[in-house]
């Protein structure tokens, strides 16, 4: 499906000087902190201190070379999912460019010898300071939103010279987010389902409104409704007795905690009382390239992953096809009926209510 889209682009907040097809011409950016980053040629070295960015940049490029240092939780995602199978070098690409706080080790980062260093925007000089201050240059993106993750990997593919990949895998968006959405907009508000997503469900338990979630994005698209859409910010502790109030169809479990598992909510004198786990809905959100939950290259999966559990009988995707085809386009590989097995947690959660349509047939 995603090669069958490869026609359509998007219009994204990028100003370019010159054509990119002149390779010897600058290439000039407009970051999302609006300020013009201008580069001498495509980039060939990047250091990446946002979590998501590392895997963004790999399916850019189709590969890890340009990609010099990462932080080192996003590190982690790469070598414990499946793209430390399809690329183990990305073990060695250096992880000690910056502290758990996003604040740069310049040092280390300079080791590197970045051509372009990617950073969080919206967050303050301590960030940024010391990657300019060192002679670098820094680009700032802002995330969570839909329309910042089609920008920021416009961006990314621009610096490398490679504008094509962003829109083909942008316009791939696009396409599922418009049947999705031409599918779910007439589902009576009745008929669709309840759904809480924890953002973290093992020392404490959190939860987020929807303003600026993009789990409710997804959500939304999908035929469903989140039970914590009034919360204020992102978050937010919540206890065992607001969820046995909230009472939801379905549980989602995110998968940034790797010893998160099913028992969490099966094995809880609370928790397993709810219509979710009484109704076995309840889901631990896979990890492929990077981790579904948040916006992510392979997000159209998660969207088809979850329209296809809230409403079997609306959304068939052959996700198991889908996710084939997606990974061969952006990493030139042949997933493997083992690796989605991995990805989806199929040996976890393959018994539970609708899960047996994505198993091997």
């Amino acid at each position: 499906m995603l090669f069958r889209r490869n026609e359509l682009a998007i219009t994204v907040a990028l100003v370019f000087t010159q054509p990119l097809a002149a390779t010897a011409d600058p290439i000039t950016i407009i970051d999302h902190e609006k300020r013009t980053v201008t580069l001498p040629k495509p980039v060939e070295r990047i250091a990446s201190i946002p979590i998501p960015m590392a895997s963004t940049i790999i399916a850019m490029d189709g590969g890890t070379s340009k990609l010099v240092g990462m932080n080192p939780t996003a590190k982690s995602a790469i070598v414990e999912g499946v793209l430390g199978k399809i690329f183990p070098e990305a073990k060695d690409i250096p992880s000690d460019i910056t502290a758990p706080n996003f604040i740069p080790n310049v040092e280390e980062l300079a080791t590197t010898n970045p051509e372009l260093v990617i950073q969080w925007a919206d967050r303050g000089p301590d960030l940024v300071d010391p990657i300019v201050n060192a002679g670098l240059t820094a680009l700032l993106i802002s995330y969570g939103s839909e329309e910042k993750t089609k920008q920021y990997q416009a961006m990314v593919a621009t610096a490398m010279g490679k504008p094509e990949r962003a829109q083909m895998i942008n316009g791939w968006r696009d396409q599922v987010a418009a049947e999705m959405a031409a599918k779910s907009k007439d589902i009576p508000a009745e008929k669709k389902p309840r759904i809480l997503y924890l953002g973290r469900a093992l020392e404490s338990l959190t939860a987020s409104g929807d303003k600026g979630n993009y789990a409710a994005f997804y959500v939304n698209l999908a035929g469903a409704v989140s039970v914590s859409a009034n919360l204020e910010g992102q978050g937010t502790t919540i206890s065992p007795e607001q969820i046995a109030e909230w009472n939801p169809d379905v549980i989602l479990l995110n998968s940034f905690e790797a010893k998160l598992g099913l028992g969490r909510i099966y094995d809880d004198p609370i928790l397993s009382l709810t219509k979710a786990a009484q109704d076995k809905r309840v889901y631990k959100m896979p990890l492929g390239g990077y981790r579904w939950d948040p916006p992510n290259q392979e997000s159209p999966l998660t969207w088809m992953w979850l329209a296809n559990l809230m409403h079997p009988d609306i959304f068939q995707y052959d996700l198991r096809g889908e996710m084939k085809e997606a990974y061969k386009t952006l990493y030139d590989y042949d997933l493997t009926d083992e690796d989605i097995d991995g990805i989806l947690w199929v040996g976890m959660q393959g018994d539970a209510t609708d899960y047996a349509q994505f198993k091997a047939k």
